[in-house]
């Protein structure tokens, strides 16, 4: 009775809990409520990966390091030193992992390539191996029904190209980034029609070059260098323009004969002003445009938002007449990663010395009014559920950004690592999180944002980045230890909302 991914007498008793909670009021929270029907025909649910957490094989099958491989490495950056070098080891459990999406009803698996599997110093020779890998995963999606929508870039930049040049930190990765991407849509473009650049530059940026939290681990006071006054703008800078540069190769040489689509994905936490008051209100928007406006602005406008330039001044950089013209306009859709929100207050400061990219948002974070939370807190210390937070972020992007086409391309939440079977598998928190903003996206929907698309973050537990394993945000509960996959109570949930 049991399938392939079940391997002992108890697995088969937590699958059987599992199944039970769907038709149990007390687990199916609003699992009748919301239907693939309620949604606009042809829209798409899936769920979300990326190749560093999930792959494993970092060190091997001719895969390149990338700046992670190096940052992991750092004593007591990881809770109990971990890697990713196994993860949850997807580049051997791609087919188990597909049949997964397959059985609880997904459309549509948003991965992430590696640039140092294709290309291990980043340009120059090509690693067939992961070329090979690539084509395997996108042809068995396809063979089971499941559409690949292919992410070019998830954090893991290829270390050599750090070590060259200091990597997104020079001019010099604009062509590196555009030649690779030149590649990918040559080799899978056939295949893929869906293609986003970048996932969650913003984070490149402020985690890795202004507080050094991220690989490469840069700002003014760590330890290998860095300016958390102006690398992280240099740094954005030249990702909008690897950016613009890979869909102008895709929009010249491509898209017309693959009749494919590509855009960006951007992290958007929702801002509320902490009170009415004017100066808060100006926080908020403040807050908006320098974590969301400072991509989506200049790739829709051809310019920076207009409370970055006065604030950061001589330190931002410029877009040329040319690079404006490649710049503005280069996405088909954009997309939108969406977990929470939080208040905003301003500051009280005037003209301060620049310190950081951070500190130039001149606000003050707030998570409570009156000492009422905004929100229940998940078990990552950033992770706020605010429903509510998902209806204002989309329509936002809606009414500022000229109404583009937007896919939701990640929102989950998290329970804590040390959680066991068969407690992990009974997440009904998960599951009435999943309904509220799902409920809270198709309202935006409703008033007229035009969304196609909604991706779970994410399938499987797998390497969080800083935290490493001691947070599990998937569907399926992994043992890490033996990377058996066990579905939790939320897919079936899915699996029942999904039904055709």
């Amino acid at each position: 009775m049991c399938s392939i991914w079940f391997s002992s007498f108890f697995s088969c008793i937590f699958l059987l809990l599992s199944l039970l909670s769907t038709s149990n009021p007390r687990f199916a929270v609003g699992a009748n409520q919301l239907n693939r029907d309620a949604f606009p025909e042809g829209f798409v649910f899936g769920t979300a990966a990326s190749a560093y957490q999930v792959e494993g094989m970092a060190l091997e099958g001719g895969r390149g390091p990338c700046i992670w491989d190096a940052f992991v490495r750092v004593p007591g950056i990881i809770p109990n030193n971990a890697t990713a070098d196994v993860s949850v080891d997807e580049y051997h459990h791609y087919k188990e992992d597909v049949d997964i999406m397959k059985k609880f009803n997904f459309d549509a698996y948003r991965f992430s390539i590696s640039w140092s599997r294709i290309f291990p110093n980043g340009t120059g020779e090509i690693n067939w191996q992961g070329v090979d890998y690539y084509d395997r995963l996108i042809d068995y999606l396809i063979l089971q029904g499941i559409t690949p929508y292919a992410n070019l870039y998830h954090y893991d930049l290829p270390l050599a190209l750090h070590k060259e040049y200091l990597g997104w930190v020079s001019p010099k990765i604009v062509d590196a980034f555009a030649n690779y991407a030149d590649f990918c849509f040559e080799r899978y473009g056939d295949r893929v029609k869906n293609w986003f650049t970048f996932n969650e530059p913003r984070v490149v940026s402020a985690l890795g070059y202004d507080n050094g939290l991220h690989a490469p681990g840069r700002c003014t006071d760590c330890k290998v260098g860095g300016n958390s006054t102006t690398e992280p703008y240099i740094v954005t800078h030249n990702i909008i323009l690897s950016h613009a540069a890979a869909v102008k190769r895709y929009r010249e040489k491509y898209q017309v004969d693959q009749k494919g689509k590509i855009g960006i994905i951007l992290d958007f936490v929702w801002y509320e002003p902490h009170t009415h008051s004017a100066n808060d209100e100006a926080a908020a928007q403040r807050a908006r445009d320098f974590h969301l406006g400072w991509f989506l602005h200049p790739l829709t406008y051809g310019y920076y938002p207009k409370s970055i330039q006065e604030i950061v001044k001589d330190r931002l950089p410029k877009f040329t007449d040319d690079q404006v013209k490649m710049v503005k306009g280069s996405y088909d859709y954009v997309g939108v990663n969406q977990y929470t929100a939080y208040y905003m207050k301003d500051n009280g400061v005037t003209n301060p010395k620049p310190v950081s990219y951070q500190d130039d948002w001149h606000v003050e974070f707030k998570y409570d009014q009156d000492g009422v939370p905004i929100g229940p807190r998940a078990n990552s210390y950033w992770l706020y559920i605010v429903p509510w937070g998902m209806y204002k972020a989309v329509t936002y992007v809606k009414e500022n950004y000229g109404d583009p086409i937007i896919i939701l391309a990640e929102n989950g939440m998290d329970q804590p690592g040390n959680v066991t079977l068969p407690e992990g598998l009974r997440d009904a928190e998960r599951i009435n999180y999943f309904k509220s903003y799902i409920t809270e996206l198709k309202r935006a929907i409703d008033d007229g944002a035009t969304v196609i698309g909604y991706f779970a973050w994410s399938l499987l537990d797998n390497f969080e980045w800083r935290i490493g394993y001691t947070s599990r945000f998937g569907l399926v509960y992994v043992d890490f230890k033996t990377n058996i996959r066990y579905p939790k109570q939320s897919a079936y949930w899915f699996k029942n909302m999904l039904k055709r």
